[in-house]
């Protein structure tokens, strides 16, 4: 029996206005403004980091090893890996195989609503990734069930779109279309401004409603 893959095209990589853009912007900031877009669900960092890039989703069933390899195939420098597992198991289909060879062809990152393994491995591949935890039981090449790359998913509590824009940080993964993302960054750099202005004020031992009086005469 033939087992279908289903892949849609690929979308243009991120500009590099809107990376420099992600580049100054937590995740923390835009949480102040925004109520959608983070995939939460416990989906941490393997190891603090860092990035931004456009997605590249992948609907990834039961054991099947081998739909990760074939989006893998299709990355463009730049790309996160933004992976559904649509059963919800335990069943840890990023590790460091995939962790190295997403690396390879350029990925900026992974994130799993689901669990890794082979956590020491990827740590020193030096890809980020974030996940639901470890597992010892693994997706296999050799299992066939299908799967779909370049659809809209569902990641942790976020609904996901080919091309979206990820920013992912040691707080959390947040995503957006690029021009709702593009406007969030702006206001979140600006929030963060501020912020450093009234740290300086709060470290002083002074009531942060003086602060925003002041700032609002």
């Amino acid at each position: 029996m033939s087992i279908d893959y289903h892949v849609a095209p690929c979308h243009p990589p991120l500009s590099r206005e809107l990376l420099d853009l992600f580049s100054q912007t937590e995740t923390a900031t835009i949480g102040h403004v925004e109520h959608v877009g983070f995939v939460g669900d416990a989906i941490l960092p393997i190891y603090p980091a860092r990035v931004a890039g456009q997605a590249l989703t992948v609907a990834a069933p039961g054991r099947d090893g081998t739909v990760i390899y074939k989006a893998i195939d299709l990355l463009q420098p730049g790309d996160i890996i933004v992976i559904s597992r649509v059963d919800r198991d335990d069943i840890a289909c990023v590790g460091g195989g995939v962790a190295l060879a997403a690396r390879a062809r350029g990925a900026a990152g992974i994130v799993i609503d689901g669990p890794a393994t082979d956590l020491d491995e990827i740590m020193a591949v030096g890809l980020p990734v974030w996940c639901r935890g470890r597992s010892s039981r693994t997706s296999n090449r050799q299992i066939a069930v299908g799967g779909s790359i370049n659809v809209p998913v569902a990641c942790g509590a976020a609904a996901v779109l080919p091309g979206y824009a990820v920013l992912a940080d040691p707080e959390g993964v947040f995503v957006a279309d690029r021009d709702r993302m593009g406007a969030l960054a702006r206001l979140a750099i600006e929030r963060q401004k501020r912020s450093v202005l009234l740290r300086s004020h709060l470290a002083e031992g002074r009531s942060i409603f003086d602060f925003d009086r002041e700032k609002n005469t």
